[in-house]
């Protein structure tokens, strides 16, 4: 079993290594320039068509354009936001926030590419269901030659769903649940058991209008909490601002319990943990925009792409912005203490926020834990259906809510790297199928803004 997990290791390091990020960013900065940095020039726009969603409809897709978007959120906004941005400083140094953000701003083109492939190219299934994603603009857009690249990225997010979808998330909340307020793994297994199966027994729709409603509610939470924190230190904002900028581009020294790091190793940090947080190029989000009542393929890509400034320019910055302003007991910088992941981010909440900080950081994980089995049950479903049919759709669901509880009573070490694995896995098809149909996307991009007054392109 050891020289399995050593293998497996390895491989996630492959596959989440240098190649893998240069092909992600390299995609985003190639469709940015190429559609004349659509995403800046838009955004305000975008928050705009959302906005207007409900008046606008077409007759085809399952979901509302919020809800699509607060599905897709509900995937994105996980633990990521909290373990993944502390893990990141903590390796790279406070550089590694400024990379997350690069990575960002590029990976908004991304996702609004694959959006809006996935919604021209979806399809409406025998049940009703309407499906989209990479294997569906892949097999629609690129013709049977690429069957195999299609079945291969359903074939992956079926992997990543049921470990980083459905167990980890739960292993998450039961490891934070027993800490904090000493609940059972037990417990935490029955109750989600019962709470994941209502919600996913009612299919996409249930949980996009669950979705609609958790997600505002638990991101306006936390960024609140951390705005308490921030204004509390607000002093040493500017300084933190400059300091996130400046180790950008300069090795950080070593201090306190911090081992110093390189220039690489910041960017390194801030891609690998910002691509995964916010998924631009992985091929997931775009499954639930398909769904997406949006009258034009052109408006839920616009939309779309305001997950990844949701999901890592602002709840990422929140984290970083609070672990970098918090000072230990003796007056010292929190991040440099030794301590990483989710116990650094709950130790600046708690010297911040006496009694309530642990307690806070601990509801608003379980809350981000559970949205992302939820969203991911829709991307597992989605890949499961493209395999066996419509058919498979029920089954899935009760073998999904099961995995979600067993997953709070196992140690999940090896399931981890499966999913890691899978989870990255699914960006090369992806991305392979977003090149290739570039010219196919740009041509559409222009007939869109053409039609639509509101974008500028």
């Amino acid at each position: 079993m050891e020289a399995l997990y050593g293998f497996l290791q390895e491989v996630s390091n492959v596959v989440w290594g240098p190649i893998m990020l240069v092909l992600l960013v390299g995609t985003g900065l190639y469709l940015t320039v190429s559609l004349r940095f659509f995403s800046f020039r838009n955004w305000v726009r975008a928050y705009k068509c959302l906005w207007e969603g409900r008046k606008h409809q077409s007759e085809h897709g399952e979901v509302s354009p919020w809800n699509a978007l607060m599905t897709a959120l509900a995937a994105d906004i996980g633990t990521g936001n909290i373990v993944g941005v502390a893990t990141a400083i903590t390796l790279g140094g406070p550089g590694a926030l400024f990379w997350m953000w690069v990575t960002a701003l590029v990976g908004m083109m991304t996702k609004f590419s694959e959006v809006l492939l996935s919604v021209h190219f979806r399809e409406k299934t025998p049940a009703g269901n309407w499906v989209g994603g990479a294997m569906y603009f892949i097999k629609n857009g690129l013709g049977k030659n690429y069957i195999w690249l299609a079945t291969s990225f359903a074939v992956f997010g079926m992997i990543a769903c049921f470990g980083i979808g459905a167990m980890v998330q739960a292993n998450s909340i039961s490891v934070n649940l027993a800490k904090t307020v000493h609940v059972p793994e037990w417990g935490t297994a029955l109750g989600l058991l019962f709470f994941a199966g209502i919600v996913l027994v009612g299919g996409v729709k249930r949980v996009g209008a669950v979705a609609g409603k958790l997600v505002p509610f638990m991101a306006v939470i936390y960024i609140v909490m951390c705005l308490v924190i921030i204004f509390m230190n607000i002093d040493r904002v500017p300084f933190v601002f400059w300091w996130v900028i400046s180790d950008a581009f300069t090795p950080t020294a070593a201090q306190g319990g911090f081992v110093g790091a390189s220039v690489m190793m910041a960017i390194r940090m801030g891609m690998a943990r910002g691509v995964f947080s916010n998924e631009a190029g992985l091929g997931s989000a775009p499954m639930a925009h398909a769904a997406s009542t949006a009258e034009s393929p052109l408006v839920q890509a616009s939309i779309g792409m305001l997950d990844v400034f949701i999901d890592t320019i602002i709840v990422c910055s929140m984290t970083g912005f609070v672990i970098l302003v918090s000072l230990d007991p003796v007056g010292q910088p929190l991040w440099s203490s030794g301590m990483g992941g989710g116990v650094l981010t709950a130790a600046a909440f708690q010297y911040n926020l006496p009694g309530f900080g642990e307690y806070g950081v601990t509801f608003c994980l379980t809350l981000f834990a559970f949205t992302t089995a939820l969203g991911w049950c829709v991307y597992g479903e989605r890949c499961v259906i493209y395999l066996f049919g419509d058919r498979a759709q029920k089954p899935f669901r009760v073998i999904y809510v099961c995995a979600v509880a067993l997953g709070a009573v196992l140690a999940l070490d090896l399931v981890w790297l499966l999913a890691d694995i899978g989870n990255a896995l699914m960006a090369f098809p992806n991305i392979i199928g977003i090149i290739l149909l570039s010219p196919v996307l740009f041509k559409i991009v222009r007939e869109e803004v053409k039609k639509d007054p509101r974008f500028v392109l």
